[in-house]
Parts: structure tokens; sequence; C-alpha cells
């Protein structure tokens, strides 16, 4: 059995590739991935777009202090941007003003920008009920393969090892080692990482550890082709009371019901009745005829019981450290969380850009 690895990370999506090439230059990282090709899940099948208010407040530290870079990324993460303007336009009928004024509250005082604007003036075909508007300017969309891809890149040179068909079997501490075992062998390190997304309870029952709670929901896509097409310009779109959302997607539309369906870590797939939902309430928001439904698709979104992202050693189990319950967050939070995970796991000082985050917030602690 090798034992030449300080850290092992498993799970090869965005949180498990972020942080390998976070930690790569640091440490000797061995990054295991269950199938064939890394991101084959959730991240694989993400809405891919950057909002500063998706995921509440308590997300939104993260999303924030991630922007920069991922708008003017540094040299050793591709120089080119990862972010194409896009802006977000939540609608209410009247009788959901109160939902509308209470999000825009929850954001008060955070630098938000969010402005008050008559829906039907930026998306022609909204059905008239659709009164009250608010638009995030600052939403983005996100190349999310090519964000990925970069971040496995960069673990690559930095000396990560990156082992594909590799699920873990069993894992057992024995003395200051992890010892695991794969499909693709076994292996030794000081450190494990528990990055495995919808697999993370899993991954920590096979350690010995208490699982914290992390539940997969399904979350379901649908491709339209509708009439008129959608403007390419056009700016997400989701409802004030979060009952779905869509947007535009290289001329077609990408809708969710914005569904959240307990269901078992597995290679998810959409439900009729979630994709009728999903058509039902797209065509009670707008007058365009839907032409074909293209494509249909689920992932699995995983939260733990508070629905914040846990990070950091778990309390009971020495050389334990969780980086999951990232919901659909994990991607546009993608840059702090793997800086901030990498400052829990080096004992090092975070960055200065990561000061308005709280890491206490998201410690494992807090669910034992």
């Amino acid at each position: 059995m090798s034992t030449a690895f300080d850290i092992a990370i498993v799970g090869g999506g965005i949180a498990g590739a972020s942080l390998a090439g976070a930690i790569g230059r640091d440490a000797r990282v061995l990054l295991l991935e269950a199938e064939d090709q890394p991101g084959y899940h959730a991240t694989g099948r993400s809405a891919a777009f950057w909002s500063e208010t998706y995921g509440g407040p308590a997300i939104q530290p993260l999303t924030t202090a991630s922007g920069p870079m991922l708008r003017e990324p540094p040299d050793w993460l591709g120089g080119e941007t990862f972010l194409a303007p896009r802006g977000e336009l939540f609608i209410a009928a009247d009788d959901d003003a109160a939902a509308l004024d209470a999000f825009v509250a929850e954001f008060a005082g955070t630098g938000v920008a969010l402005e008050r604007v008559d829906p039907r003036v930026m998306l022609p075909g909204l059905r008239p009920h659709w009164t009250l508007g608010v638009y995030e300017p600052t939403c983005m969309d996100i190349d999310v393969a090519r964000l990925h891809a970069a971040y496995l890149a960069l673990a690559r040179r930095s000396g990560a090892r990156i082992e594909t068909g590799a699920a873990l079997v069993a894992a057992c501490r024995s003395g200051e080692i992890w010892q695991l075992e794969t499909r693709a062998g076994a292996f030794g390190a000081a450190i494990l990482v528990d990055a495995a997304g919808a697999w993370a309870d899993s991954v920590a029952g096979m350690a010995g550890v208490a699982p914290l709670g992390i539940a997969p929901l399904r979350r379901t896509m649908v491709q339209l082709r509708v009439d008129p097409p959608m403007a390419a310009d056009a700016p997400l779109v989701r409802d004030g009371r979060d009952r779905f959302y869509f947007k535009p997607e290289s001329g077609r539309v990408w809708l969710s019901p914005h569904d959240e369906v307990p269901d078992a870590p597995r290679d998810a797939a959409p439900e009729e009745i979630d994709v009728a939902v999903a058509i039902d309430r797209f065509e009670s928001a707008v007058d365009w005829r839907i032409e074909a439904v293209e494509r249909r698709w689920a992932g699995l979104r995983s939260f733990a019981p508070d629905r914040l992202p846990v990070y950091g050693f778990d309390p009971t189990a020495e050389g334990f450290f969780w980086f999951a319950g990232q919901g659909g967050f994990g991607i546009q939070t993608a840059p702090a969380a793997a800086a901030l995970a990498a400052s829990l796991l080096t004992g090092a000082a975070p960055p200065a850009w990561l000061a308005g985050v709280d890491p206490t917030m998201y410690a494992p602690a807090r669910l034992r």
C-alpha cells in the first residue's frame, strides 16, 4: 500500500478539483474519482450561472469573494474570464409582493445590487399578471466545463495524482494514516477529504465517521425550443417564490421547476411529472409557444440540514475533513470555498480577499 500522500480527496467534481488545485503545491495530493471522468454528476449538470443572491445571504459572501477570480482569473487558472454578462430578473405577481420585498430586505447592506424594475419591459411575452420585478445586474453565466478543466489542469501541474474509476470501497484509520481501498487499488494518506457530493455521508460511513445528514435532492432541467426564440441577451428569469427559473442557452431555453426532490446517491434521471410541472410553470410565465422539448436531465444537489456547506475537520474523527453540502452553489463559490478549505487544511492564514467570509459558519462542529 502506498502511504506517499499527505491528503486524499474523494470526489473529482468542482469541489474536489478546486481544492486539489488550491493545495497541490503545498502537499502530496491524491484525487479519487469514482467515474471514468471527473465532473460526471452534479458539476456536469449545472445551470451554469453566477448569482450573488443564489443560496441566500449566508452563501453570498462566498459568491461575492469568488467573483473577481472568476471574472479575471490569474494566469495559473487560465487567465481568461469564466463569466459572461447575463443579468437576473426576479418576477412576481401583485399577491407575491411580500415575498419579493422580503427577498430584497435579506440583502440590504450586503452590497449586492438589486433594482426595482417593470419586468414586462425587460421580458417581451411575459404574461400580464407578472407586474413586479427586481433586477440583479451582476448575475453572469459561468463556463462550467472550462472552469472545472482549469482546476484539474492546475492540480496536475501542481503535482496532484488524479485516479479515475477509483470508487472508494473501504477506509480505516491505522495510526496516523488512512488506509483506502478503491476500485483502482489501495492508497494511503494522512488526511482524508470528503468532497463526494451526494455520496458525502456514504463516504463518511465507509470511514467509520458519523454522517452529518447531507441529503441529495434532485433538480430537473429541460431544454426547450420556443417561438419566438428567447433573446440571446435576455436575463436569467426567476420566480420570486422560487417555483421556476429559465435562461437562454445557445438559441434554446434552459428551464427548471426549481424542484428539490429527496433522492438516493445515484446517476439521477428526470421524472416525467417534474418535466410536466416545469413546462406548466413556464407557460404560466410567458406566452411563447413551445415547439419541442429537446433534452431533459437531472442532477443531485446536496445539502446539510441547515442548508449551509460543510468545510473543516470533523471534531470526532482524526484526519477526516469535510468539503461537502454545497447545494447548487458549489460552482459559483468554488474559488472562495477552495481557498478557505486550503487554509483550514494547511493551517495557513486565509488570503486577504476572504476577509468577508466567516469560516465558523461552515464548520462541521455545528452539526455535531
